[in-house]
């Protein structure tokens, strides 16, 4: 569970959510003045006395969208806040009023994946309770689907107008010249140093999602490390089979 103060939650259940480290803000390449730019600082101001209450995020697989939400609850961490992440297509099958019971205790929670939910009336009638009782409690809620609030398929009306109380954000996906900075910022952060030529190899050879450029990464930084070597073309064909 991804919290950080001492705040018990007795009816709980015991999950196996983590975290990813490198998840961070920091981590998340944009550039200023497009839409992503704004997501980024609303989500960092939304712990803050005048932040955003409840932020949906929707984008295709591959953009971002639970980087952002474990982003967020990371530095709810830093700030010494209590968080939680729920990634729903792996709770799917957990008993909803019990998974989400007391949560509203917390300073922020971030549900990911609501598109696994809908339609299900346990998980719908249980949604609509928590958004009541976070609203009423003035606690911070961030939620992501893979589509807009309003294309997912909810049958609870009640349901679908709380789902579009607060601001909505697409969350664009990166030009390819934009993954290869992303990749390199990524290396960077490892202590790696990864040339252009070295990163648009990497880009024409291997698939352009970013998850997969980025456990490329992961790959190669473990290798480097093992033999002590340079990240050049060479290395890199040797490496990833290329």
């Amino acid at each position: 569970m991804s919290r950080t103060r001492s705040n018990p939650l007795p009816k709980q259940l015991s999950l196996s959510v983590h975290l990813n480290d490198e998840a961070t803000f920091d981590n998340f390449f944009i550039r200023e003045g497009q839409v992503n730019a704004q997501v980024v600082a609303t989500l960092k101001y939304q712990l803050q006395p005048m932040g955003e209450q409840f932020v949906f995020l929707w984008g295709a697989t591959g953009v971002g969208v639970t980087h952002l939400l474990q982003a967020s609850c990371l530095k709810a961490q830093q700030e010494g806040a209590c968080s939680q992440y729920l990634p729903l297509t792996e709770l799917v099958g957990y008993d909803p009023e019990q998974l989400l019971e007391d949560l509203e205790r917390l300073d922020l929670v971030c549900l990911d994946g609501l598109q696994a939910v809908q339609g299900l009336p346990e998980w719908e009638r249980a949604l609509f309770r928590f958004f009541n009782v976070m609203r009423d409690s003035g606690r911070r809620l961030v939620m992501a689907a893979n589509c807009g609030p309003r294309e997912l398929s909810v049958n609870l009306p009640d349901l679908q107008s709380r789902l579009n109380w607060g601001l909505v954000y697409q969350v664009q996906p990166l030009r390819d010249d934009d993954k290869c900075r992303a990749l390199q910022m990524r290396a960077r952060a490892r202590g790696l140093e990864l040339s252009d030529e070295v990163a648009q190899f990497i880009m024409h050879r291997v698939s352009r999602d970013l998850h997969e450029l980025f456990e490329c990464l992961h790959r190669l930084d473990d290798a480097s490390l093992a033999e002590q070597r340079r990240l050049t073309i060479p290395f890199v064909k040797q490496t990833l089979g290329l």
